[in-house]
């Protein structure tokens, strides 16, 4: 998996450089480890520009500017939430991309609606296009955060295709 995500990595930091782009990260369950494996590349500063790791709701808030009200109607694990974070990461960010994610790795906080493995996920630009999808995904904690940064990055490149 580790090569996996290295080979993600790499192919979306060419497509970034190759058109002149530089993204920024929005990450909660996560915990910066989309911002990690890209920094792993060497020359990211050309295309990365920053990330956030906005584990609570008061970070989502303060710092990308998620609306209370949002966080109190869909809860931090949401379509509405992940999408205030692209637009909070654009807004606080030379980047002209942004992802998110947000979502419930376990072992814990999981609800019926809402169970362990439950992952938001969003990526936008500038032009105001935000694309969001959920996924379920399986395993451990460990096993959920490294899929989560799997899709999140797969996501990138297919928003830019």
């Amino acid at each position: 998996m580790e090569e996996q995500l290295d080979r993600l990595a790499a192919t979306l930091g060419r497509t970034l450089q190759e058109r002149g782009l530089a993204m920024a990260t929005a990450e909660s369950c996560t915990g910066g480890w989309v911002a990690k494996v890209l920094t792993d590349i060497p020359g990211c500063s050309a295309w990365f520009e920053r990330g956030f790791v906005t584990y609570s709701n008061e970070a989502k808030h303060e710092l990308l500017g998620v609306r209370i009200a949002t966080l109190d109607a869909h809860g931090a694990v949401s379509a509405e939430t992940v999408r205030e974070m692209v637009a909070g990461a654009l807004a606080h960010s030379r980047a002209g991309l942004a992802l998110a994610i947000s979502g419930i790795a376990g072992p814990g906080g999981g609800t019926p609606e809402k169970p362990v493995g439950t992952v938001w996920f969003a990526w936008g630009g500038r032009d105001d296009t935000v694309t969001s999808r959920v996924e379920h995904l399986p395993g451990d904690r460990e096993g959920v955060r490294r899929l989560a940064v799997a899709t999140a990055l797969q996501g990138m490149l297919d928003y830019l295709d």
